[in-house]
């Protein structure tokens, strides 16, 4: 059984899978403290750095545009009347919003928002980074035990660890700053798709982060793909729930958001060349010079992306690689997706921690293949200062990594045209200004040869899932 294990990771015959560190806390206890003082040094380390950060920036965090459109999506929900009919328009979606920037969420969203409106300005600062950085803790948890980790001490140590590492990744520090709610529902996606397929209630975590960002529908037909079909069904059910409340509470709202084409209309998320835009969408605006000239190409793009990837995610989770699988999936509604802003990327987190996992449970060569992999993901997400490269101040001042190294100020109007400075990037910042897409089809063709290697070397069909370092099923415990 060992060597076809092997085969279905890719990996020479020889090169067996190493345990993750300190995974029985009654077998290595030394190991366990080890683990869990590296993830207090790694937190303090972190904290340190972003307090003396702050001092200096204090206007990062007073900015949080998104959480200041949450809470008022919420005051509107809170307040309109049930029975309102809507002939005066959609009291939700016709408000001009903060600074020009619209609520674009559904309806459910906003009824979820009203727990920010007994808040004071202070209360909800602290209140949504402490919530989102427990959640990123919690996707960091999950990550772990997928990839075959048990409770204990060790865990809770590399969890505390990984989590630090990952405040240094771009969209981390974004969402933060930008009070949005992304790792929230990284979290909750990630703990819905790693639980054991026989919880009736799996599929659940899933339908209701769709309800709130329609992206998440993506996993829906992944789990048909992967034979989940009670899974898919509970999905779509609790999105459908989700749906129904808002008409049930807020129906002129949810009619003008369901069946006017709210939800539809990409014009009120914000201007898709816009750099910050990393899907193929934005990509190939950015290329084309405009968006209804791009939107051919982006659909045939699309389309065939969302099948290719689909198909990958489902063929890596059927060989055993369920994690993998479930990011493959991520990966293909990113790039999909016609917004996915840079803080959306906070799935390269568990990417992140997902490779070093495997980098950890490999040996010879193949482990630095790994090794490379996951230093190469972090580095490319990392939040890299972009005044290095003469980043002028002001407000952008809370933007870092790589994608912002071109100068994107705000658009403009030439006679006779809409421009946009992104339509005249060249050269590198073509490449910078491009970077999480770019390196998302370059991930996406990597997993579609490691689909294509697993189904060359096809495992026993009586092993479904991978086999953690402690023995047994990580998909099926």
């Amino acid at each position: 059984m060992l060597p076809a294990a092997l085969r279905r990771a890719g990996l020479p015959e020889g090169s067996e899978p190493a345990s993750l560190p300190a995974q029985n806390p009654a077998d290595k206890p030394g190991r366990n403290g080890l683990a869990l003082l590296a993830g207090i040094a790694g937190v303090l380390i972190v904290l340190a750095v972003l307090l003396v950060y702050l001092a200096g920036h204090r206007e990062i965090l007073a900015i949080q545009l998104d959480l200041r459109i949450y809470r008022d999506g919420g005051l509107i929900a809170r307040h309109v009347r049930p029975w309102y009919d809507g002939r005066l328009g959609s009291p939700l979606y016709d408000w001009p919003g903060y600074h020009g920037l619209k609520f674009t969420y559904s309806p459910f969203a906003a009824l979820i928002f009203t727990v920010l409106t007994g808040l004071t300005a202070t209360e909800l600062l602290l209140g949504s980074i402490a919530v989102s950085v427990a959640a990123l803790a919690l996707a960091v948890w999950f990550t772990l035990g997928a990839l075959g980790a048990r409770p204990g001490v060790a865990r809770a140590g590399w969890t505390l660890l990984g989590a630090s590492g990952a405040v240094l990744l771009e969209p981390v520090p974004r969402t933060l700053s930008l009070g949005q709610i992304e790792l929230v529902l990284l979290a909750l996606v990630l703990w819905d798709m790693c639980q054991p397929d026989r919880r009736w209630w799996k599929g659940t975590g899933v339908g209701v982060a769709a309800g709130i960002k329609l992206v998440s529908l993506i996993f829906i037909p992944y789990l048909l793909l992967t034979r989940r079909y009670r899974q898919a069904a509970v999905a779509a059910g609790t999105f459908a729930a989700t749906i129904l409340l808002g008409f049930l509470v807020m129906p002129a709202d949810s009619h003008d958001f369901w069946l006017g084409g709210v939800f539809g209309n990409g014009s009120r998320i914000g201007f898709v060349g816009f750099g910050g835009n990393q899907s193929l969408r934005g990509l190939i605006t950015r290329l084309a010079g405009s968006v209804p000239g791009a939107e051919p190409a982006w659909l045939a793009v699309a389309a065939v992306t969302l099948v290719v990837g689909l198909v990958c995610a489902a063929s890596i989770d059927r060989a055993g690689h369920h994690l993998i699988g479930v990011l493959a999936c991520a990966l293909t509604g990113l790039l999909v997706s016609p917004i996915s802003w840079d803080h959306h990327w906070v799935w390269a987190v568990p990417a992140v921690v997902a490779l070093a996992g495997y980098a950890v449970r490999t040996r010879g060569t193949v482990r630095w293949v790994w090794s490379g992999l996951c230093i190469a993901v972090a580095a490319v997400f990392a939040a890299w200062p972009v005044s290095l490269w003469g980043e002028p101040p002001g407000i952008r001042s809370y933007r870092f990594g790589l994608i912002w190294v071109p100068l994107d100020p705000v658009s403009g109007t030439l006679p006779g045209q809409f421009w946009h400075p992104a339509y005249h990037w060249h050269g590198l910042d073509l490449v910078t200004g491009n970077l999480y897409v770019l390196s998302g089809l370059l991930l996406l063709v990597m997993a579609a040869a490691f689909a294509w290697r697993l189904r060359v070397f096809r495992a026993p069909p009586d092993s479904h899932s991978i086999t953690s370092p402690a023995g047994g099923s990580v998909a099926s415990r």
